[in-house]
């Protein structure tokens, strides 16, 4: 009769040790190698292979190591777990180190049976981290079985990376550049949504009819909406038809309510409180109708909804927040503060006469346009399009001026103002963002006009260069100021043709004959609509790696707004210039945001912001709209939207004040007195929409969890899955233990592993690159988690980290391996830090969880290692407290032991241990009830899961380490050789 294995005990076959996983069955076990991961997991069948109890095999009394042996083992083994036994399933196999704040969205949606999120923390806090903390969690637990990714097209290959990179979670991309491969290998009949269980969706590629009924039909358990501000509506219909057609598809995304939703926005409220109703009505209907000013409305309000500030976590946990021990607490890098530098400059003669020349013959095709409003609106945006073009470049002028312009084929005034928005309206609403780049047309086909056009495109070609285009002329003093630095800058365009010219111009360009301003050390590429998001982030880390080549080279991009939102720059980038003004703030903030954001390593960024002063245009944009958006963000720590109808007021104000001003019939309405009451209607209703903005944070911040419930939490995980400087001191001591070249830098350092043994150098290839082992090349190691393509995080669940501690631990399981151990089983150490003998005992325990959720009963195995230690003799132990137990790690020897005295004093320890079982048997006890209460806690609010979860400890624990620690007065001879612990 077939031995019958429950989940989570140990048996042997194949000349391993396994644990044997909850979807075994009698007749086919599912193993997972003991110290192994997810990845090594097998199936082995009883009736045809040797399957046997095992027992994990006792250390051996000869393989002593020195004081660092259990500190690293310890390490070694945690860093492996990816089944911790926390209530969080998905933590140890993530890799990503969440900071303490970003696990409050975490501990939100484990209360909710079904979850239902607005997370709208600021601009470069990580809501990316915390949408997918959730989701890993869900599909760990299997709450959720499988997903979609709502984003634009431009940030679906980031997502992908993101999830793939930091949380293992592989999606297929669907955009209507990757559908059609995709439906050629459908069976008959079958979904795309059906087929891939994880996805990441373009939201404007989805929402079309076509392929929206088919997602709806076959839509995932789970949804994540990224950007959700420009997937909603307001009341008074001025919203887009593309608005709308996001907010009709997740209206019915959201109408399934056992459906888990996770909306993300850095923007949730843009001044119209009916469109942040109906955003909110997305997560819960309720949301949309409830007095919000109420007790109630807040609670209901806090339970779905978080909304912080940098300020709020910049300086998260303290001791005060309920943190047991300050080293715990987190202060986040983000930059302290944003230097802002507005440099002017002026129209050469001849740039001068041919704006003015501009100017005049728009005015006329306005004039002449009369009462006929299709024609007025017709030359009104081609007006718009030539100013703007003719104050961001001469190339973007000239193609300007040669160009039809889109509202030439209205059939009438709104169809005319919904064209030309769409080719000069900076909002930063998402629907101008791809594809708003392209330079806008001028050329209205009425007769007569295009040779007056050619004309004047052919002279703003003759201004290429700084010699007459004195814009680019400081803009190269300034950036060559910046490079000098030591900075590495991007440059924002507004459109095409100008980052194209600039990138010429200040790079080079070898068939033209153009000898870049910023000289050979300067890498400069440009990045712009005409690639695709895929291509843009490549041609970003080419940037890089080109630069990062020659220690003095420095690199510039330079980008149109396709990369103002979402893109994660920090790595690379730490400055910013504002080459085009933008015409509604917003999209200066976004811009920003790519480099001033969590993972920064400059303490300042600085933003050069240039503008004309002598153009009509640039200094009152700037004064009116720029200005006071700086101001206010300052004020209340965030970013509010300047109201789109306002800024567009105000810059139609603008404009036409500057094609009437000369004419001697000019309409009071474009005079300088209506320009100041324009402006003062601006500043009243921004100022309100900045008063509401901050009694709305004040009103709704996020109450539903408090620090110290964070606190503890964050404590518990790192008590079982090791903490930053705990890694940070296992990578360096085994690093140099095994033979590699460390090269400090403060809190990095770079390694090079060539002298290292071959086992481990086969392991790292694939991880870092062959090039990079075969040619010795630095690893750089950071502290900070928030590492570039190719460096190592100095954190538990860093690839690099990963590879290294299961070199480590495999090492020390097993005697016999070839090379350097760092790690070892057993210890004899003569230490002042003693008084009497004390043995340290590093302990693993196994669990079997059951957890139920909506989709009925999970099956799981936990780990978890503990340090115990006990004076005396194991018949007659007196337990020490945890806290001493983990002390003793820092004991350092004052002198060695003889090595046949530390292995004849380890021998008589070990034959003794069967005395400590019993204990040992007991505490596993206690940590199951532990375990159990901690699943519970953060799932308070769901009495279902609560009452049907149990948690069981394998009776047999497994001793992976025994560590004897000896006074220094009753230490046997030593033998003269440096303090190690053992001497040979």
């Amino acid at each position: 009769m077939a031995h019958t294995y429950s989940a989570s005990s140990l048996v042997r076959s194949r000349g391993r040790e396994w644990v044997v996983l909850p979807e075994s069955k009698p007749d086919l076990l599912v193993l997972r190698p003991l110290g192994g991961s997810d990845d090594d997991v097998a199936a082995v069948f009883p009736a045809f292979e040797k399957v046997e109890e095992a027992r994990f095999a006792p250390p051996e009394p000869s393989d002593l190591g020195d004081q660092r042996a259990a500190g690293l083992l310890r390490t070694a083994l945690r860093i492996g777990f990816r089944a911790g036994a926390g209530p969080f399933r998905s933590l140890a196999g993530i890799a990503v180190e969440p900071r303490a704040y970003q696990l409050v969205p975490l501990l939100m949606a484990l209360r909710q049976k079904t979850v239902r999120m607005l997370i709208s923390d600021d601009v470069g806090i990580g809501k990316t981290i915390e949408a997918a903390l959730v989701a890993s969690e869900l599909l760990a637990q299997g709450e959720a079985t499988r997903l979609a990714v709502l984003c634009s097209p431009a940030l679906a290959e980031q997502w992908q990376q993101e999830l793939r990179s930091k949380f293992g979670i592989d999606a297929e991309l669907i955009l209507s550049s990757t559908v059609s491969r995709l439906e050629r290998g459908l069976d008959l009949g079958q979904s795309l949504f059906d087929k891939h269980p994880i996805v990441i969706i373009s939201t404007d590629f989805i929402k079309s009819p076509r392929h929206r009924d088919d997602f709806l039909r076959n839509c995932p358990d789970l949804v994540i909406v990224d950007e959700a501000h420009t997937c909603v509506t307001a009341d008074d219909m001025t919203s887009s038809a593309q608005t709308q057609l996001r907010y009709q598809l997740l209206r019915a995304v959201a109408k399934d309510e056992t459906r888990h939703l996770v909306l993300v926005t850095a923007t949730p409220h843009s001044g119209k409180e009916s469109a942040f109703r109906n955003l909110l009505g997305l997560v819960k209907p309720e949301l949309a109708e409830v007095n919000l000013d109420s007790e109630s409305g807040r609670k209901l309000l806090a339970q779905h909804f978080v909304a912080r500030k940098r300020a709020d976590v910049r300086q998260y946990l303290t001791k005060e927040d309920g943190l047991s021990d300050d080293s715990l607490a987190e202060r986040t890098a983000f930059p302290s503060d944003r230097y802002f530098k507005d440099e002017t400059y002026k129209l050469s003669p001849a740039y001068r006469t041919l704006l003015d020349d501009a100017i005049a013959y728009a005015g006329e095709r306005v004039e002449q346009a009369g009462t006929d409003k299709r024609k007025a609106r017709i030359a009104w945006w081609s007006a718009i399009a030539m100013l703007r073009s003719l104050v961001s470049s001469p190339r973007a002028a000239a193609q300007t001026l040669r160009t039809r312009s889109a509202t030439a084929v209205a059939a009438s005034a709104k169809e005319a103002d919904d064209l030309g928005a769409q080719g000069t309206s900076d909002s930063p609403d998402g629907d101008t963002m791809e594809g708003g780049d392209v330079a806008p047309g001028a050329e209205t086909g009425d007769e007569g006009q295009e040779s007056r056009l050619a004309e004047l495109a052919n002279r703003a070609k003759e201004l290429e260069g700084p010699a007459q285009d004195l814009k680019l002329k400081a803009l190269i003093k300034h950036l060559k100021g910046l490079l000098a630095d030591g900075h590495n800058p991007i440059v924002f365009c507004r459109f095409i043709p100008t980052a194209e010219y600039l990138a010429e111009q200040l790079g080079g360009d070898k068939e033209k004959g153009i000898r870049g301003a910023l000289g050979a050390k300067t890498v400069v590429k440009s990045v712009t609509g005409t690639i695709s998001p895929q291509q843009r982030i490549e041609r970003i880390e080419e940037l890089a790696a080109e630069a990062g080549e020659d220690a003095a080279a420095r690199r510039v991009l330079i980008a149109t707004d396709c990369l103002s939102e979402g893109v994660n720059l920090q790595q690379h980038f730490d400055s910013v210039v504002h080459y085009d003004l933008a015409w509604n703030p917003t999209r200066h903030d976004q811009r920003e945001g790519r480099v001033d954001r969590y993972g920064q390593r400059r303490d300042e960024i600085r933003v050069i912001t240039l503008y004309g002063d002598d153009n009509g245009i640039d200094g009152k944009v700037l004064e009116v709209l720029i200005k006071k958006h700086r101001q206010i963000k300052k004020d209340l720590g965030i970013s509010v939207s300047v109201p789109d109808e306002l800024s567009t007021g105000v810059t139609d104000a603008i404009v036409e004040w500057l094609l009437m001003r000369d004419r001697e019939d000019q309409d009071t309405l474009f005079s300088a007195e209506a320009f100041k009451v324009n402006t003062a209607k601006l500043d009243s209703d921004w100022n309100s929409a900045a008063e509401r903005e901050k009694a709305s944070r004040s009103r709704f911040a996020q109450r539903s969890i408090h620090p110290e419930e964070v606190a503890r939490e964050v404590t518990a995980v790192r008590t079982a899955l090791g903490s930053t400087g705990e890694v940070d001191t296992f990578v360096r001591e085994s690093l140099r233990a095994l033979g590699a070249l460390l090269r400090e830098g403060g809190e990095d350092f770079t390694a090079q592993v060539g002298g290292t043994p071959m086992g481990l150098r086969d392991a790292l290839a694939p991880v870092v690159g062959a090039d990079v082992i075969e040619k010795d090349l630095p690893i750089p190691f950071r502290a900070d988690p928030a590492v570039a393509r190719g460096e190592a995080a100095l954190v538990r669940t860093d690839p690099v980290v990963g590879t290294l501690a299961s070199h480590v631990l495999n090492a020390a399981l097993d005697p016999q391996a070839d090379g350097a151990r760092p790690a070892r089983r057993c210890g004899v150490v003569t230490t002042d830090a003693v008084t009497t003998r004390t043995t340290l005992l590093l302990v693993r325990y196994r669990f079997h969880l059951t957890l139920p959720s909506r989709q009925g009963e999970k099956q799981l195995v936990a780990e978890d290692a503990r340090m115990m230690a006990f004076e005396g003799s194991p018949k007659n132990a007196v337990w020490l407290t945890p806290e001493r137990a983990l002390e003793l790690l820092d004991a350092t020897a004052t002198e060695n032991t003889e090595r046949h005295f530390g292995e004849r004093t380890m021998s008589r320890i070990l034959s003794q241990l069967p005395d400590v079982e019993d204990y040992l048997t007991a505490y596993g006890k206690e940590l199951e009830d532990e375990l159990r209460d901690s699943h519970r806690r953060v799932r308070q609010a769901s009495k279902d899961i609560k009452q049907g979860l149990t948690v069981t400890a394998q009776p047999c624990a497994d001793i992976l380490g025994a560590y004897v620690y000896l006074p220094a007065t009753a230490a046997a001879p030593a033998v003269s050789t440096p303090a190690t612990g053992v001497s040979a």
